[in-house]
């Protein structure tokens, strides 16, 4: 609809994930627990979950691990995979609110659940600062989150860690990420499509949380 929100119907999608151009922060003063910023990311070359084969879903897997072991600094972590994951690990992950799972009704229904476990994971810092889910619902899920309200902080994270991802996979195939220079980046799901950022804070509300 061209006349939603007033966009014309020849306008662009412009991403732009500049820290630098971001000004303030947070006043210290308000009652932010936490914030997470997240991307969804898909790259070229690879279906999109409704329609991605279990072997392209194996290949990204492996260029996304690749990726994972050139982080450095506070990038640098650990790739669980959900296949043959040890119990242990599996509820360390649950208790980090981390894990995602089998079992929602739009995902299956849309195809993006067959072949469950395989080529699914998660890789996350030492921090715990920084996560990837890797072919849920997207074929990347790049999540930024801590403590605190320092937002720019995260959204600088964030971009550093979208770059790392997007770079050491294309050294490795020369595959970019999935933009359109109509619409923006592309995901499985419309909702997204554009930068695919959703940010969000919790937030202590006195008289609700006595």
């Amino acid at each position: 609809n061209a006349e939603y929100g007033g966009i014309s119907a020849d306008a662009k999608h412009t991403s732009d994930m500049d820290a630098n151009k971001i000004v303030g922060n947070i006043d210290p003063a308000v009652p932010v627990k936490s914030v997470r910023i997240r991307v969804g990311r898909s790259f070229n070359g690879f279906g999109l979950s409704p329609g991605i084969t279990k072997q392209q879903r194996l290949d990204l897997e492996a260029l996304l691990k690749v990726a994972f072991g050139n982080f450095t600094g506070d990038l640098e972590g650990n790739y669980y995979p959900l296949l043959g994951m040890e119990e242990g690990v599996r509820q360390q992950l649950v208790d980090d609110h981390f894990l995602f799972v089998s079992g929602d009704r739009n995902l299956i229904a849309a195809g993006m659940e067959r072949d469950w476990p395989e080529g699914r994971g998660i890789f996350h810092n030492k921090e715990k600062t920084f996560l990837v889910w890797v072919n849920e619902e997207d074929q990347l899920r790049i999540i930024s989150m801590q403590k605190g309200g320092d937002v720019l902080g995260v959204f600088k994270r964030l971009a550093r860690g979208i770059s790392a991802v997007g770079d050491s996979v294309k050294a490795e195939c020369g595959k970019d990420f999935c933009l359109d220079e109509k619409y923006g980046y592309v995901h499985s799901c419309p909702t997204n499509l554009g930068t695919g950022m959703r940010a969000s804070v919790h937030i202590d509300l006195p008289g609700w949380t006595k």
